[in-house]
């Protein structure tokens, strides 16, 4: 079956996705950059109003790019530490989403193996600054060898779709040792061809809407999109 993983900025977005049918929601703060971390609160209430889709949570403490200082890591770890101790009373699949890469465009391996480490138990998914690399064929190794459950990308193209050739060799490079996730200008009008050009089994995308001056989340449109991967 295909997971469709919808990325929400807040508890009433996330409520909107996973009535709508999402099986996963990255949780995130600040989308007009990129995702940011969630306030615990919001974490904490999304844990215990949520029923039934898994959560990921955005560690990044920043927009811009994806280099991580040593404060900056430090407030990560911080984080993760807090997200592991909130309560969890309906056993949702929680993890956390992270991404590093260092100055010569390689992933920051130092960084990422402390965080992923520091998740412990959490799987965890290095986000889009896997599309910032060089060479993602070596970087998907090193993603696997540190312990990562999954990874999100695009193939380093602007969207899934013109990505897909490059989506298809890491999946297959993968195997079953790591889960890739296709996302990037995925809607319901293209979700079956980016599955059938990629062979992904998982997808990712925002579905906005605006609503009282802000994004919200289109239910309708999630409503679509898993419509249209179940049954294509």
């Amino acid at each position: 079956m295909t997971t469709v993983e919808i990325c929400v900025s807040d508890v009433p977005t996330a409520l909107v996705a996973e009535t709508a049918g999402a099986d996963r929601l990255e949780l995130c703060a600040d989308l007009g950059q990129g995702g940011t971390t969630p306030s615990l609160g919001t974490v904490e209430v999304a844990l215990r109003t949520l029923r039934s889709a898994g959560v990921r949570i955005m560690v990044r403490p920043r927009g811009g790019n994806f280099r991580v200082t040593e404060v900056e890591e430090q407030v990560m770890l911080a984080d993760i530490a807090a997200i592991r101790r909130l309560p969890n009373p309906h056993d949702l699949a929680v993890g956390v989403v992270v991404g590093a890469v260092a100055a010569d465009g390689r992933l920051d391996l130092p960084v990422l193996g402390r965080l992923i480490a520091a998740a412990g138990p959490l799987p965890v998914t290095v986000h889009k600054a896997f599309d910032e690399v060089d060479d993602q064929l070596r970087a998907i190794e090193e993603i696997i060898d540190l312990g990562a459950d999954a990874v999100l990308t695009s193939g380093a193209a602007p969207s899934a779709l013109a990505g897909a050739a490059r989506i298809t060799e890491l999946r297959q490079r993968a195997g079953d040792r790591l889960r890739v996730i296709a996302g990037g200008g995925i809607r319901s009008h293209n979700v079956r061809q980016v599955l059938a050009e990629t062979g992904a089994r998982e997808v990712h995308l925002r579905a906005p809407v605006p609503r009282d001056g802000r994004e919200a989340t289109d239910g309708d449109e999630v409503r679509r999109v898993v419509a249209a991967v179940r049954t294509g």
